[in-house]
């Protein structure tokens, strides 16, 4: 069973529609589930956000949008600083079609959206608007609150991307750029050198950049992309250990089991073995 969080804890007031959870910083926190729905933002650092089972790794700029009924955690965090812009649809007033602003909750829709360095110092400015506001339960401050999050979900809308559909990346500036690049990077080598100079980008300047916003090196992400991916396809499929291993960029299975071994304290084989009963179970809830 999974931890409900409930609307009277974060809420002040049953008549709010909206409330700003900041956390500077994350902790790890244990799967969890909601009896409201919320935005996720990410502003800094790193660490790992598992929703509704599969791993995405985390840094600035992503973007989740959590439903009532999803379940996910906070696990292997280093500085991890985000806001939770939280929400109930039923106590909106004003009469807008928020399935046109918010991602609708459909197995193909993106579990992770990613935010350019433009849409993060816009939504900053609304965020803290919003937070200052959602506290009062006066209408009018109600009113506002619920005018400030149209226009953060427009801001969302308009300069974020898919995170696993980078070519519909708007313009950006450049570490929109690479995080793209390595997004789509995942089954393939990359060469940073290259890619700075296809882009007309400084190396060492973008290394220090990417450094000082995620927390990691670029090598250190693109591999833990490729291991997230790695483990969602150990869970979700029944494909060769050496198939997962070449769909994540590695061309020796073996050292991808060393690297996997050495990252997550389980071969590849154990790992996929921990969730063949849930699999199993599924699949039977499936067939009948």
């Amino acid at each position: 069973m999974s931890l409900i969080l409930t609307r009277e804890d974060y809420f002040p007031a049953t008549n709010l529609p909206i409330a700003v959870a900041e956390r500077m910083p994350q902790p790890s926190f244990p799967p969890h589930r909601h009896e409201f729905s919320e935005i996720v933002i990410v502003w800094r650092g790193n660490g790992l956000h598992v929703l509704n089972d599969r791993p995405w790794l985390v840094t600035c700029g992503d973007v989740f949008y959590i439903h009532d009924n999803d379940c996910h955690s906070y696990d292997s965090v280093n500085d991890l600083a985000l806001d939770n812009i939280l929400y109930c649809r039923d106590r909106f007033r004003l009469g807008l079609d928020w399935s046109q602003l918010l991602p609708p909750q459909e197995e193909d829709s993106p579990g992770c959206w990613r935010l350019t360095t433009r849409g993060m110092a816009l939504a900053r400015g609304v965020i803290s608007q919003l937070e200052r506001e959602s506290r009062k339960s006066d209408s009018l401050s109600i009113q506002l609150s619920e005018a400030l999050f149209l226009q953060l979900a427009l801001i969302l809308r308009r300069h974020g991307y898919a995170a696993d559909r980078p070519w519909a990346l708007p313009e950006g500036e450049q570490l929109d750029l690479l995080m793209s690049a390595l997004q789509g990077a995942i089954s393939r080598p990359f060469d940073l050198a290259v890619f700075c100079q296809q882009n007309q980008l400084s190396e060492r300047a973008l290394k220090q950049l990417f450094r000082q916003q995620t927390g990691m090196t670029v090598g250190h992400y693109l591999r833990q992309l490729q291991l997230c991916q790695a483990k969602y396809l150990l869970r979700t499929q029944d494909c060769l250990i050496s198939e997962v291993a070449a769909r994540c960029g590695f061309d020796d299975s073996n050292y991808f089991s060393v690297v996997f071994t050495r990252e997550t304290g389980l071969t590849p084989s154990a790992w996929r073995q921990r969730f063949l009963p849930q699999r199993e179970f599924s699949a039977e809830k499936v067939k009948a």
